[in-house]
């Protein structure tokens, strides 16, 4: 029986996809497993049993990533689940950042009392909220994963011209792109050429504070900047200062608000909603338990952050399952210590990620003597049999 903790309140959608096998709850004890969603858990002492944790979303800087890799625990995202409720929210912010759609409806909140001048008043008072049509204007999106591409091809619809930026853009997110989506060569080409900028990239030490006062100078004068991704992309003090009506930066939509940003013309602070619908929670939520269970029933690994995405198809065969460090001749020590005790390899899977590597071995022979063999190896961090 396999043990799942629920650190949040996940949808039912997706629980309910755990077989008899599994026991899911918030009060689950020494669990084997733990959903979460935005709980804290760098202060938390990790079960010993623990094997995954999956995030039922796609950041997991709420998670301890490097202490689960030493401790051999597979950290799980879902990527894309939750893309097309952001890209929804994105097309929303591009619309709000030209129109002065907000500002417009709360003047219009305040002529209540007005009685029959109200209409007059609108038709007075409406040009302060004249704003520029998208279609025809240029976007650029930083960052071409599962939501940047839909942000892409949908701007591209909308009948605006687009450029996408992504060093790391695999073949296959190439082959989502609309073929009028413009290549960047740099993220130059996006801040000379765009009115529109949409961030889509994950928070990281390159990326931190990447719209900054340098980069800012860089840009069209006056450029929108829609920020979904994480809110320390953006240099907060850097944007105020270039924000105003005459000013390089003309809106700035954060779905990340701060105290610093609240209040401030040109703002546009929205409370996290990128991925608030049912349908984005219920698809977050049954992706993160089919990894899991992948993972605990079959050792196969989907969607990892910190170790390789690794499958195989069982054959019937034990299946020995194991976490190591990325070191130069570990899967010789691997085939040579099973020889040695006599245990024939009936299939072998092995990649690595970074410093760590993670190998699946379909074997005949006894798995007690074949465990015993292959944990004395150095580079070995966790091991076990399914």
């Amino acid at each position: 029986m396999y043990q799942v903790k629920c650190l949040n309140k996940i949808s039912k959608v997706g629980t309910s996809r755990f077989s008899d096998q599994y026991t899911c709850g918030d009060a689950v004890e020494n669990p084997h497993a733990i959903l979460v969603r935005s709980a804290a858990m760098h202060d938390m002492e990790l079960p010993s049993n623990l094997l995954a944790i999956a995030r039922a979303g796609a950041g997991t800087n709420n998670i301890p990533v490097d202490k689960c890799s030493e401790q051999g625990i597979v950290v799980f995202n879902t990527p894309g689940a939750n893309a097309n409720a952001v890209k929804e929210l994105v097309l929303a912010a591009l619309f709000l950042s030209s129109r002065k759609i907000d500002a417009g409806i709360a003047w219009a909140q305040g002529l209540k009392g007005q009685g029959a001048e109200v209409g007059k008043l609108v038709e007075k008072g409406k040009s302060a909220f004249a704003g520029p049509e998208i279609q025809g204007k240029t976007l650029g999106v930083i960052g071409l994963g599962a939501i940047g591409i839909r942000v892409a091809n949908a701007a591209a619809h909308l009948g605006m011209k687009v450029y996408g930026y992504d060093p790391f853009l695999s073949v296959e997110a190439a082959w989502g792109l609309e073929r009028s989506i413009h290549h960047a060569l740099s993220l130059d080409d996006i801040y000379a050429n765009c009115d529109y900028i949409s961030l889509h990239v994950p928070l990281t030490p390159d990326t931190k504070g990447m719209i900054n006062k340098e980069t800012l100078a860089r840009m069209k004068d006056p450029v929108r900047i829609l920020n979904f991704a994480r809110g320390d992309l953006v240099n907060n003090e850097d944007l105020l200062a270039c924000l105003g009506e005459n000013g390089k930066v003309a809106c700035y939509v954060t779905d990340f608000p701060s105290d610093d940003l609240l209040g401030v013309e040109g703002v546009l602070p929205i409370p996290h909603l990128g991925a608030s619908t049912p349908e984005s929670e219920d698809n977050c939520a049954c992706m993160a338990v089919d990894e899991i269970m992948d993972y605990l029933e079959n050792g196969n690994i989907t969607n990892s952050v910190n170790l390789p995405n690794v499958s195989m198809p069982r054959d019937g065969s034990e299946r020995i399952c194991i976490i190591h460090r990325n070191i130069p001749n570990t899967l010789g020590q691997f085939t040579g210590a099973l020889g040695k005790v006599g245990i024939n390899i009936e299939n072998m899977q092995s990649k690595s990620k970074k410093d760590y590597a993670y190998t699946i071995l379909d074997v005949v022979g006894s798995t007690e003597a074949a465990v015993s063999a292959v944990q004395e190896i150095e580079s070995v961090i966790s091991i076990r049999v399914i």
